[in-house]
Protein backbone atom coordinates (compact mmCIF):
# COMPACT_ATOMS: atom_id res chain seq x y z
CA UNK A 1 0.00 0.00 0.00
CA UNK A 2 1.34 3.39 -0.94
CA UNK A 3 0.47 6.60 0.90
CA UNK A 4 0.69 9.87 -0.95
CA UNK A 5 2.07 13.05 0.62
CA UNK A 6 -1.39 14.59 0.42
CA UNK A 7 -2.79 11.97 2.79
CA UNK A 8 -0.52 13.11 5.65
CA UNK A 9 -3.49 14.47 7.57
CA UNK A 10 -4.85 10.94 7.78
CA UNK A 11 -1.69 9.88 9.63
CA UNK A 12 -0.84 12.91 11.76
CA UNK A 13 -3.18 15.07 13.84
CA UNK A 14 -3.91 18.35 12.14
CA UNK A 15 -2.42 20.30 15.07
CA UNK A 16 0.90 18.43 15.05
CA UNK A 17 3.89 20.79 14.72
CA UNK A 18 5.94 20.51 11.57
CA UNK A 19 9.44 19.94 12.92
CA UNK A 20 11.25 20.76 9.71
CA UNK A 21 9.70 24.20 9.44
CA UNK A 22 11.29 25.67 12.59
CA UNK A 23 14.43 25.10 14.65
CA UNK A 24 13.78 22.96 17.75
CA UNK A 25 14.61 25.82 20.11
CA UNK A 26 11.78 27.87 18.57
CA UNK A 27 9.23 25.13 19.20
CA UNK A 28 9.33 25.47 23.01
CA UNK A 29 7.50 28.05 25.09
CA UNK A 30 4.12 29.61 25.73
CA UNK A 31 1.54 27.97 23.46
CA UNK A 32 4.13 25.51 22.11
CA UNK A 33 5.79 22.37 23.47
CA UNK A 34 6.37 22.34 27.25
CA UNK A 35 10.00 21.33 26.88
CA UNK A 36 12.79 19.93 24.79
CA UNK A 37 14.67 16.75 25.66
CA UNK A 38 17.90 15.80 23.90
CA UNK A 39 19.60 12.46 24.47
CA UNK A 40 23.21 12.41 23.30
CA UNK A 41 25.06 9.10 23.02
CA UNK A 42 28.82 9.48 22.77
CA UNK A 43 30.88 6.49 21.67
CA UNK A 44 34.60 5.85 22.08
CA UNK A 45 35.25 8.81 24.37
CA UNK A 46 38.70 9.65 25.69
CA UNK A 47 38.88 7.34 28.75
CA UNK A 48 40.78 9.87 30.84
CA UNK A 49 38.10 12.53 30.30
CA UNK A 50 35.07 10.42 31.27
CA UNK A 51 36.88 9.21 34.41
CA UNK A 52 37.65 12.73 35.66
CA UNK A 53 35.00 14.22 37.97
CA UNK A 54 36.45 17.73 37.64
CA UNK A 55 36.28 17.49 33.83
CA UNK A 56 32.65 16.35 34.00
CA UNK A 57 31.77 19.29 36.28
CA UNK A 58 33.57 21.68 33.93
CA UNK A 59 31.50 20.24 31.05
CA UNK A 60 28.29 21.16 32.87
CA UNK A 61 29.44 24.72 33.58
CA UNK A 62 30.57 25.31 29.99
CA UNK A 63 27.49 23.63 28.46
CA UNK A 64 25.16 25.77 30.57
CA UNK A 65 27.00 28.91 29.50
CA UNK A 66 26.90 27.82 25.86
CA UNK A 67 23.15 27.15 25.74
CA UNK A 68 22.11 29.88 28.15
CA UNK A 69 20.96 27.76 31.08
CA UNK A 70 21.16 28.84 34.72
CA UNK A 71 22.57 26.20 37.07
CA UNK A 72 20.70 25.62 40.33
CA UNK A 73 22.84 24.25 43.14
CA UNK A 74 25.97 22.18 42.80
CA UNK A 75 26.61 19.57 40.13
CA UNK A 76 26.55 16.07 41.62
CA UNK A 77 29.13 13.65 40.19
CA UNK A 78 29.34 10.20 41.76
CA UNK A 79 31.52 7.22 40.77
CA UNK A 80 29.76 3.92 41.46
CA UNK A 81 28.53 0.63 40.02
CA UNK A 82 30.30 -2.60 39.17
CA UNK A 83 31.31 -4.26 35.94
CA UNK A 84 29.44 -3.10 32.87
CA UNK A 85 27.67 -0.26 34.69
CA UNK A 86 30.66 1.14 36.59
CA UNK A 87 31.49 4.80 36.05
CA UNK A 88 30.48 8.32 36.93
CA UNK A 89 26.92 9.57 36.96
CA UNK A 90 26.17 13.29 36.93
CA UNK A 91 23.12 15.41 37.74
CA UNK A 92 22.81 19.18 37.48
CA UNK A 93 19.56 20.95 38.19
CA UNK A 94 18.99 24.01 36.02
CA UNK A 95 16.36 26.69 36.56
CA UNK A 96 14.34 25.24 33.68
CA UNK A 97 14.84 21.50 34.53
CA UNK A 98 17.99 19.32 34.50
CA UNK A 99 21.05 17.88 32.82
CA UNK A 100 22.20 14.34 33.57
CA UNK A 101 24.83 11.96 32.32
CA UNK A 102 26.20 8.46 32.74
CA UNK A 103 29.76 7.57 31.82
CA UNK A 104 30.47 3.88 31.15
CA UNK A 105 34.04 2.82 31.94
CA UNK A 106 33.55 -0.59 30.29
CA UNK A 107 32.85 0.88 26.84
CA UNK A 108 34.18 4.44 27.12
CA UNK A 109 30.72 5.66 26.13
CA UNK A 110 28.72 8.50 27.64
CA UNK A 111 24.96 9.00 27.77
CA UNK A 112 23.77 12.57 28.29
CA UNK A 113 20.26 13.96 28.72
CA UNK A 114 19.35 17.64 28.58
CA UNK A 115 15.75 18.55 29.41
CA UNK A 116 14.54 22.13 29.57
CA UNK A 117 11.33 24.10 29.18
CA UNK A 118 13.54 26.80 27.62
CA UNK A 119 14.59 26.18 24.04
CA UNK A 120 18.17 25.42 22.99
CA UNK A 121 19.86 24.01 19.88
CA UNK A 122 20.30 20.20 20.13
CA UNK A 123 22.95 20.22 17.37
CA UNK A 124 25.08 22.62 19.44
CA UNK A 125 24.74 20.33 22.47
CA UNK A 126 25.77 17.26 20.46
CA UNK A 127 28.76 18.91 18.80
CA UNK A 128 30.03 20.49 22.02
CA UNK A 129 29.62 17.25 23.99
CA UNK A 130 31.38 15.15 21.36
CA UNK A 131 34.36 17.47 21.30
CA UNK A 132 34.50 17.97 25.10
CA UNK A 133 34.76 14.23 25.79
CA UNK A 134 36.85 13.37 22.73
CA UNK A 135 34.22 11.00 21.32
CA UNK A 136 34.79 9.42 17.94
CA UNK A 137 31.07 9.12 17.20
CA UNK A 138 27.85 10.64 18.50
CA UNK A 139 24.13 10.29 18.07
CA UNK A 140 21.55 12.78 19.32
CA UNK A 141 17.83 12.22 19.61
CA UNK A 142 15.53 15.18 20.21
CA UNK A 143 12.02 14.93 21.64
CA UNK A 144 9.53 17.71 22.18
CA UNK A 145 7.58 17.19 25.42
CA UNK A 146 3.96 18.34 25.58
Amino acid sequence: MSISASSESAIFPTNAPVAASRPAQDMVGEGKAWGLCTAVDLQDCNPDLIRDAAHIKRYVVELCELIGMKRFGECQVVDFGEGRVAGYSMVQLISTSLISGHFANDTNNAYLDIFSCKGYDPAVVESFSKEFFGARRSLATMTLRY
